[in-house]
């Protein structure tokens, strides 16, 4: 019995732990929902994480839980997953989050959970107990999402110069400004219901691992589904203002109607992402489609410097937080 209580103390702290990343994981990105809103002057950055917290809860209502299923059941064979792998995984994407927000670097949650997720399994049973197809859908997406991200917002940007080529420029910052609540919503939408399934998909491996819920159930318990997205709303409320300022302002400056278009071209990628079960990087998204708005203006509008430094935070976001995961499986075995 005391075995049983003990292990049960193991699972609800680690619960703790995952809704604390996915606290942080609001808390990271919300940049990634606000900062052109802000940067452009539509939403007073109080308002808008505000604005962003709401869709992020909202998204509950609209997405069905495909992403969750890919994290949960689709990275790691059957059996394999524990305690300390939890454990590690999410010590693993946790620290690699404090370090890029620390430096206000827009790195991925998503791959850093991944990374994790993979660090910590190769550490206990060896690369063979991956699911390939699971990790090529994400690794697939780490090039594919920001690559979208940027025809789509470039796209929107030269067919909205076309259609309002005519009309004066005071009237169009006054149409997009309104319009650009639209796109901000609609991001933040897609980032709620792409990320908050992430923690959702790691806390159901955590309880079907444990017993608590059978392996064969198509759904997580409501509680998880409802916690999770009241965290990462909870995470985005609170903001994280140093990648808002790298977002927003220092790889091009944004206008209304470029706020706009960046965030339907990433919003309509992370919609595709989410219904076809991909966890991917709003991060990469968002950057993607900021610098498309920003090249089709001039090359020189983009400042290519900072945009080659959050690259290069993309590639180490893997490999550094599955490290760190290692690490951490190793200790835990020696903590319980």
């Amino acid at each position: 019995m005391q075995n049983m209580q003990a292990a049960l103390w193991v699972v609800i702290l680690l619960v703790v732990l995952a809704l604390a990343f996915d606290f942080m994981n609001g808390f990271h990105d919300a940049a990634n929902s606000i900062a052109t809103v802000v940067s452009t002057g539509v939403l007073k950055p109080t308002q808008a994480v505000m604005f962003a917290a709401f869709f992020n809860v909202v998204a509950i209502f609209i997405f069905h839980l495909s992403v969750a299923a890919t994290v949960g059941k689709g990275i790691v064979q059957p059996g394999i997953v524990d305690t300390h792998v939890v454990f590690g995984a999410l010590l693993g994407a946790v620290t690699w989050n404090v370090i890029t927000w620390y430096y206000g670097i827009p790195s991925s949650s998503s791959h850093a959970l991944i990374g994790g997720i993979v660090g910590a399994v190769m550490a206990k049973a060896g690369a063979g107990t991956l699911i390939s197809a699971g990790i090529m859908k994400t690794v697939t997406f780490i090039f594919v999402s920001p690559i979208l991200g940027f025809l789509l917002g470039s796209l929107m940007m030269v067919l909205v110069a076309n259609v309002f080529k005519r009309a004066r420029p005071s009237k169009v910052d006054k149409w997009f400004r309104r319009l650009q609540l639209v796109s901000a919503g609609a991001y933040s939408l897609g980032h709620g219901g792409n990320d908050a399934q992430k923690t959702i998909g790691i806390i159901w491996m955590l309880l079907v691992a444990t017993g608590y819920v059978s392996a064969t159930d198509t759904s997580p318990p409501t509680w998880t589904i409802v916690s999770c997205y009241m965290a990462i709303g909870l995470g985005t409320m609170f903001g994280g203002w140093r990648i808002v300022k790298t977002m927003g302002q220092r790889i091009t400056k944004l206008k209304p109607v470029g706020g706009f278009c960046a965030e339907t071209g990433g919003a309509l990628t992370l919609f595709l992402a989410t219904s076809l079960g991909i966890p991917v990087s709003t991060t990469h998204t968002i950057t993607g489609a900021i610098v498309g708005v920003g090249s089709t203006q001039r090359a020189s509008a983009v400042r290519w410097g900072v945009a080659g430094n959050i690259v290069w935070a993309w590639v180490l976001t893997i490999p550094a937080s599955a490290f760190v995961a290692s690490i951490a499986y190793w200790v835990s075995l020696q903590i319980f």
